[in-house]
């Protein structure tokens, strides 16, 4: 059954469609209840420090780096989704033995055992990862990528809401009782998480996979430098890493930072980080029309600066505390990032695709998700071992008013400990959107004709909303859309980690 097909049907492609829907909202409500917020909370819950924090979020990109050799057993096996079924089944299985480190492990052997699960389920994870991007660059046609993938993590996204706050609700109301131990909720959603794995698992034995094409079996190493002597996709693998570490510099830290220098109950993070994800699933379909009519590098050059700007801003949240702006300022980030991260996801990934030559995607975008691993794997560590040693510097700028009647202070700027990560990130993913103008894509246009459209386009969605109608076109089965083109796509292929280019 999990043979690949020389050709397939317009059934068969339907068919396979539907269950790559199902298998995004399975994925995405795995990725929800077992990353972001909740591991970076149960991680400070058992004692984890700011370097372990930061190599929590280390482990998955820099166990992307598996890869490499994974492309040799993808070009021996040729059988991709017998590949991302198998690693799949094996990697999700660590769920199960981290939701029982409360009640199997003791404090000293908590963040050890912890660790090494991530590490193991990250690194088998990247084998099918490394075989479902060939696939579906396969299966997909080039000229709907923006508009399916749109879609589907609109849908995807929607559901991680909910569960968001239904989790959150369960880890609040565990904290009031006493009757439950303080990491029961954890455990609980880690294991709803590995139940939605599984079911995520058996919808994606069920998508076809068209046979690889044959091409001359090379050495990884040489398949890996004809990606880097290519030298326009050299250049997009630059970007790429620039950006992966800008933003995995300061954004690990977000939860931290609203936990302890903000002191937020974790339902209030929570709902900034729906509004976020709300903001993203009412952008995807927008930026998806915008790259399939222009290109997605032009989506790249409005959203990625947007998603910088938004990182500095972190750093006026406080004045050198909580101020009466602190949550409205929240508020507005959340939102332009959501809105800013949908358009960067959308594009990185699908730009990959697209320039990835046929035959050779599985080296091409292994290349890719090496650097971005690379890069994204260094940041959180260097955020987490150094983040400690700024606690006590502090830039800050205030403008003195004296008067023969009156005398007062503004505080202007006030740069301190985690602020100083959020500068850095800043300015190199400034440096990054600068690379970023040496790629080459066709269908490239202006920054000014992307953001007039991108406004024509959020007027449209407006007017929509206002009629009964435009709310009945906004709630509908997005499948409904699709089934015309006949293609069908994932965002990642095991569905456990959150690298752009996988998904």
């Amino acid at each position: 059954m999990l043979n690949p097909k020389e050709t397939l049907t317009k059934d068969e492609i339907t068919t396979g469609l539907s269950y790559t829907i199902k298998d995004g909202l399975a994925t995405q409500a795995m990725v929800t209840l077992t990353s972001g917020i909740f591991l970076v909370a149960f991680g400070l819950q058992l004692g984890a420090s700011n370097t372990v924090i930061g190599l929590l979020a280390a482990i998955p990109p820099l166990a992307e780096l598996i890869q490499m050799p994974a492309i040799t057993v993808v070009e021996k096996v040729r059988n991709r989704r017998l590949v991302c079924v198998g690693a799949s089944i094996i990697a999700r299985l660590f769920w199960i033995v981290i939701a029982l480190i409360p009640f199997l492990f003791g404090p000293a052997a908590a963040i050890p055992v912890l660790i090494t699960s991530l590490v193991l389920y990250a690194s088998i994870s990247a084998i099918s990862h490394c075989s479902w991007n060939s696939w579906m660059r396969d299966l997909v046609p080039q000229e709907i990528l923006g508009s399916f993938f749109s879609r589907r993590m609109s849908l995807s996204l929607a559901l991680g809401i909910v569960l968001s706050l239904v989790a959150g609700a369960l880890i609040d109301f565990t904290q009031r009782d006493t009757a439950f131990p303080a990491l029961t909720a954890y455990s609980v959603i880690f294991l709803g998480g590995f139940v939605a794995g599984l079911m995520g698992i058996w919808y994606m034995s069920r998508i076809p996979e068209p046979r690889m094409q044959q091409t001359a079996r090379l050495p990884p190493l040489t398949q890996i430098r004809s990606a880097f002597r290519d030298e326009n996709f050299s250049r997009l693998i630059t970007f790429l890493g620039a950006w992966n570490f800008a933003v995995n510099l300061a954004a690990p830290f977000f939860t931290v930072y609203l936990l302890v220098m903000l002191d937020f109950d974790i339902t209030v993070i929570i709902v900034l980080a729906v509004l976020s994800q709300l903001s993203s699933v009412l952008s995807y379909s927008m930026w998806g029309r915008i790259a399939d009519r222009f290109s997605n590098k032009s989506v790249l050059r409005v959203s990625g600066p947007l998603f910088m700007i938004c990182i500095l801003g972190w750093t006026f949240t406080t004045m050198p505390t909580r101020h009466l702006l602190t949550i409205p300022l929240l508020v507005v980030l959340h939102v332009l990032m959501g809105v800013s991260t949908a358009g960067v996801t959308l594009a990185s990934a699908n730009i990959g695709l697209k320039l990835a030559p046929q035959g050779s995607a599985t080296a091409y975008l292994a290349t890719i998700n090496i650097g971005n691993s690379l890069a994204a794997g260094i940041a959180p560590v260097i955020g987490g071992m150094f983040v400690d040693s700024f606690k006590a510097t502090e830039l800050s700028l205030t403008l003195n008013w004296k008067s023969p009647q009156t005398a007062f202070a503004i505080q202007t700027l006030d740069v301190q400990y985690w602020d100083f990560f959020f500068v850095f990130a800043f300015l190199i993913g400034m440096y990054s959107i600068h690379r970023l103008a040496f790629v080459k894509e066709s269908g490239e246009v202006e920054d000014r004709i992307v953001v007039k459209e991108l406004i024509a386009q959020v007027s449209r969605e407006m007017r929509n909303l206002s009629t009964v109608g435009g709310l009945r076109y906004m709630l509908r089965f997005p499948l409904l859309g699709s089934t015309r083109t006949g293609t069908g796509g994932d965002e990642e292929g095991s569905g456990d980690t959150e690298q752009p280019v996988q998904k």
